[in-house]
């Protein structure tokens, strides 16, 4: 697999949880997982996979640190480069479930990256999930909290996927 840089933006730990998971599925050394808060957006360029992670808040809000992140990225150029991306969310907030995932996808298709690592939301119940883009669900969405018995099948799943995909 290609060199592959994780950056999470996690308020509770959730988040930073599910991206040590990843990490573990993946074989990819701690040194390469960074929680954004504490790591500049020009890290991204020394990956040829780039996994973002965030968790959505409130009324369908992106992390704060994941958004300040972001901003820096969205000003590079990542041709030739690809992103996965993942999210953390409640489906009881059905009409924002995992909206950060969507987010995420309409700033880094503006990169010039590769985006893959689509994969299914069977199993949840929710109305309506930003993350869907032309009908498909452009990352791993993850909810810990009614879903935990699931995370770890579906990250299992999605690195097999990722591991395919680069």
């Amino acid at each position: 697999m290609k060199n592959i840089g994780i950056f999470y933006g996690s308020t509770t730990g959730n988040t930073g949880s599910v991206a040590e998971k990843i990490a573990e599925n993946l074989g990819v050394a701690a040194a390469d997982v960074f929680d954004v808060a504490n790591v500049a957006p020009s890290e991204v360029g020394k990956y040829d996979l780039i996994i973002l992670g965030a968790s959505t808040w409130g009324s369908g809000d992106m992390q704060d640190d994941m958004q300040d992140f972001l901003n820096g990225v969205a000003a590079m150029d990542l041709s030739g480069k690809k992103v996965a991306l993942f999210g953390c969310g409640d489906e009881s907030m059905s009409d924002t479930f995992c909206n950060a995932v969507g987010e995420m996808y309409e700033r880094m298709i503006k990169t010039g990256a590769s985006i893959i690592g689509d994969f299914n939301a069977d199993g949840y119940d929710y109305e309506h999930t930003d993350a869907d883009v032309d009908g498909k669900i452009v990352g791993l969405l993850i909810d810990n909290m009614n879903h935990e018995d699931m995370t770890d099948g579906r990250v299992k799943a999605w690195c097999e996927l990722l591991k395919a995909e680069s």
